[in-house]
């Protein structure tokens, strides 16, 4: 498998992500989330499995009936042991019918909450944590989980509960009238499930993790190719990528082949004892028969006996295989409900409260997790309400992790920052980033409508006020003209959209927010020169009234900012407007000259 697909689905300790024990726990909640519907279900399967337990009896009566002739007596039994066989099989099959019907409900909501319940723990998730994750594994893992958890319901619903009831039941019933006899088939049942779990714990445990991982490889690897088929077809790459997918799939062949293997391996021994099972009760039965301890009627009880033990150890045997990959496939999801945010709103967070857009900084230290040093220390800096303020400096100075710790995407090691006198980490985050409004370099459009895009920042918004914004982001010419205007959808991540539309969608989005904060970053860089005065047009609009941040590797789009921040290391070196810095001639002149192209001018002559 390429090492870029080589998905952890470990902790740095080495353990699981989930336990057993967590996994039965996170079952159970959902089991129990729902009492009455687990009651009825529990109460017509156990009915089923009285009238299974009840079946070699009845048709012990009846052989025994049987054999005594035709007489009055005997035609009586006859027909009362027919009878009772008759309602057992009736009150087997519509319990089991009824109890269906209840699970059907109690199986659908459980599935329904587990998966946005995974979509709503992963949401929380820091951005450092989506980053680290491929976004097709994490949607495989989740999508993965409401299955896994039909299959574990399933198959302790179906099979391994009453599987278990009844062997146990067949056993001491058996023993009651034939101690050898049941001791026998008790200690067979107990090789048999010894061997099952053995197998599945020690033999088949380790294979099978490798097969979920290789599966959830599948996933990583389509989502990376699917969705930047644009760069594979511009480098003509289809058949480069094409071979790098095909060996990550041969990866999974290779496990799924090892993995299956050995569960047959294990069904071989399995299938071993229930022969060995069938021989000595039967065996037994006809000894005890030929010392006249035995009828006819037992002989069949002992033969519908072992039909009905053989049949559950089969599925016993089959089923664990099910139940451990359910497991398996579920331990992702269960981890992710563990695991704690790296961002999270105090229990007595308030809503925040917009104003005017005042952000201060008050001695913050930051650093990111894998980083050696804090790129912040006792930094601190004062935005006024309505400035326009312009961010530039190297890269990895620390321009982006400012407007980042603006919108509370980190939390800060130490020290404060106030947006409106309101400390970020005293206030919801939905409610914060409500009041800031971000048009990014490249931005992210949802395959959806153009009107739903645009609304994202205000879904209640009528569709007047989203033209109304979209003629202020000088958008609304181009939707016009599309074929179904404001509800042509626009692809995934808007790739039906040239560049310069996609960011005018983004600015009408900001200007139907209305925030009194606007974050700019990049917002221009990658539009031609015609599309970049059209949009900064429209950015010069939005800013009006508003606190902006701008990020700008264009020096020449940042000269009328009202103040000019010039970052090194985490450090505001210089700071003014671009007149004042271009004589100070310091870092942010050396930035302009190299961006004005003067100094490659100079390195030529």
């Amino acid at each position: 498998m390429s090492d870029a697909y080589d998905i952890d689905d470990e902790r740095e300790d080495g353990q699981r992500k989930a336990s057993f024990a967590q996994v039965a726990a996170f079952m159970w909640k959902h089991w129990s989330s729902q009492p009455g519907k687990l009651a009825m279900v529990g109460l017509l399967f156990g009915v089923a499995i009285i009238a299974d337990l009840a079946m070699p009896f009845a048709s012990k009566y009846l052989v025994d009936a049987l054999t005594a002739g035709p007489s009055e007596a005997g035609m009586r039994a006859a027909a009362w042991g027919y009878g009772v066989i008759v309602a057992l099989a009736f009150v087997f099959y519509m319990s089991r019918n009824t109890g269906v019907r209840f699970h059907i409900p109690f199986a659908s909501k459980n599935m329904e909450r587990i998966v946005t319940d995974g979509f709503r723990d992963v949401q929380r998730f820091s951005a450092d944590w989506h980053a680290d994750n491929f976004a097709g594994a994490t949607v495989r893992r989740v999508s993965r989980a409401m299955n896994a958890y039909d299959v574990i319901s399933d198959t302790l619903v179906w099979f391994l509960i009453p599987g278990i009831s009844v062997l146990i039941g067949v056993t001491v019933l058996t023993f009651m009238q034939w101690p050898v006899i049941g001791a026998f088939t008790g200690a067979t049942i107990l090789t048999f499930v010894a061997v099952t779990y053995l197998a599945s714990r020690y033999y088949a445990a380790e294979p099978l993790q490798r097969y979920i991982k290789a599966d959830t490889a599948i996933g990583a690897a389509l989502a990376d190719a699917v969705s930047s088929n644009a760069t594979v077809k511009a480098f003509g790459a289809e058949a480069r990528e094409q071979k790098r997918f095909d060996s990550v799939v041969q990866v999974w062949t290779k496990e799924a082949n090892h993995t299956w293997h050995r569960f047959t391996n294990a069904w071989v021994i399995q299938n071993l004892l229930l022969w060995f099972l069938q021989a000595g009760l039967l065996g037994l039965v006809l000894l005890e028969w030929s010392h006249g301890r035995a009828s006819a009627g037992d002989a069949v009880f002992a033969i519908t006996s072992f039909l009905l033990v053989s049949s559950y150890l089969r599925l016993l045997g089959e089923n664990v295989q099910n139940l451990q990959k359910g497991i398996a496939d579920l331990e992702d999801v269960v981890a992710y409900s563990l695991e704690q945010a790296e961002v999270v709103d105090l229990a007595d967070a308030q809503s925040f409260a917009p104003g005017s857009g005042q952000i201060a900084f008050d001695a913050v230290s930051f650093g990111y997790k894998n980083a050696a040093d804090s790129l912040y220390s006792d930094f601190s800096l004062e935005i006024a309400a309505g400035e326009t303020v312009a961010l530039v400096g190297p890269t990895g100075s620390g321009k982006s992790t400012f407007v980042k710790l603006v919108q509370r995407l980190y939390d800060v090691d130490a020290g404060a920052i106030r947006v409106d006198g309101q400390d970020v980490r005293a206030v919801t985050q939905a409610s914060l980033r409500h009041s800031i409004a971000l048009v990014p370099q490249d931005p992210a459009l949802f395959h959806r409508s153009l009107r739903e895009n645009i609304a994202y920042a205000r879904p209640d918004a009528s569709l007047e006020d989203i033209i109304d914004a979209a003629k202020r982001a000088r958008a609304h010419d181009f939707i016009e003209k599309l074929p179904s205007g404001y509800d042509t959808e626009v692809g995934e991540r808007g790739v039906k959209l040239s560049g310069g539309e996609r960011q005018r969608v983004a600015l009408a989005r900001a200007f139907l927010a209305n925030a009194p904060i606007l974050i700019l970053d990049e917002a221009t860089s990658s539009l031609d020169v015609e599309t970049e005065r059209e949009v900064q047009a429209a950015m010069a609009e939005l800013k009006h009234g508003r606190t902006t941040i701008v990020i700008a590797h264009r020096l020449s789009t940042i000269r009328e900012a009202d103040r000019i921040l010039v970052f090194n290391q985490g450090r505001i070196v210089e700071q003014g407007k671009h007149a004042d810095l271009i004589s100070a001639r310091g870092l942010y002149a050396r930035l302009n000259a190299v961006s004005r192209g003067d100094m490659i001018a100079e390195e030529a002559a």
